[in-house]
């Protein structure tokens, strides 16, 4: 029998990147994009690549162009590093794995490096197979951080919750990083929204403006740590947007959250280096009227439009710089 798992892009609705710090966020499940995972059992445990894992290029320039928009290790440093914390879970726990091993397979429409969190759904979808492969139940709310680990430990790639809660709670969540809660339970508060009570949403992206997560927290993480104020202030109140938004759709006001979005980016401006080209993209969805900020940590923007007239005007100004536009399908 072969098992097939999925995990769904995802997009930073508000409060990112404060995730990282201690902050609040909400986030959607994309499921217009998607990594899958196939595994099944056979002698030995084997890795199946994917074109992105190999080594042959036409050209020094297609090696440039793949390691520019698939980064230099593929998918499979993520399957290995995954399959570890699985085990290490187990053991960890007295979970006593039978002797089996599996072929695994996977693959991604997610656009790479645009904030999607293309590399963690990948992990979130192999951790839902090994759970079904072997019969293991992880609890939901300890999922994320072992997903989380399978990035930052064993590959030492920078990395918050945010994307894994929403990845593996999927539809729309609001989530509370209070730093107690996460020292004394190991995760935050995560509580599921109603997509119905969100506003029109699109999502717009251009992967010639991606950027890798981890390169573009460094300098903030580090000025954080030092306990620079400036820093520590903007990113509470980045918090704060979030959990004003999330006030805000209980009480049926989603309208609010156009300029709270509006703001999180303005914020954001202020301790982050955002280049001239991302913000042309923010600015010039907003010239539509919609609001306008990034939904990870660049290359892609996410915001409200009031009708299918303000749609069209963000597909037509929006594909002069390359950018598609898709109305999230968030379930």
């Amino acid at each position: 029998m072969i098992i097939e798992t999925r995990a769904y892009a995802r997009a930073g609705l508000l409060g990112n990147p404060s995730d990282g710090f201690f902050g609040k966020t909400i986030s959607i499940s994309v499921r217009n994009f998607g990594a899958s995972i196939s595994l099944y059992e056979s002698p030995e445990l084997h890795i199946e690549p994917e074109p992105q894992d190999g080594s042959t290029f036409r050209s020094v320039f297609h090696l440039r162009d793949s390691v520019s928009m698939l980064g230099y290790n593929g998918g499979i440093p993520l399957i290995k590093a995954g399959i570890k914390k699985f085990a290490d879970y187990c053991e960890d726990n007295n979970i006593k794995l039978p002797n089996r091993n599996f072929t695994v397979r996977y693959r991604s429409s997610i656009p790479r490096q645009v904030g999607m969190s293309g590399s963690s759904a990948i992990v979130v979808a192999l951790f839902r197979a090994l759970m079904q492969f072997y019969k293991v139940e992880i609890p939901i709310e300890i999922l994320p951080q072992l997903v989380m680990v399978s990035e930052t430990e064993e590959l030492g790639i920078a990395a918050g919750l945010q994307d894994r809660v929403i990845q593996c709670y999927e539809g729309c969540v609001y989530m509370d990083f209070d730093k107690t809660l996460i020292q004394n339970q190991g995760y935050g508060l995560y509580e599921r929204i109603d997509p119905a009570l969100l506003p029109k949403l699109y999502v717009a992206y251009n992967t010639n403006l991606s950027k890798v997560s981890g390169k573009v927290h460094s300098d903030v993480r580090a000025r954080f740590d030092r306990g620079e104020q400036d820093v520590i202030d903007v990113l509470g109140q980045i918090a704060q947007k979030a959990k004003d938004a999330h006030i805000a759709l209980k009480e049926g006001r989603p309208d609010d959250l156009h300029e709270l979005m509006n703001q999180n980016f303005d914020l954001r401006c202020q301790i982050y280096n955002v280049p001239d080209s991302n913000k042309k993209l923010i600015n010039e969805a907003r010239s539509c009227g919609a609001s306008a900020k990034f939904a990870g940590s660049g290359g892609t923007i996410i915001g409200i439009y009031k009708d299918d007239d303000m749609l069209n005007q963000l597909f037509v100004k929006l594909k002069k710089y390359n950018a598609r536009v898709i109305k999230p399908f968030v379930i």
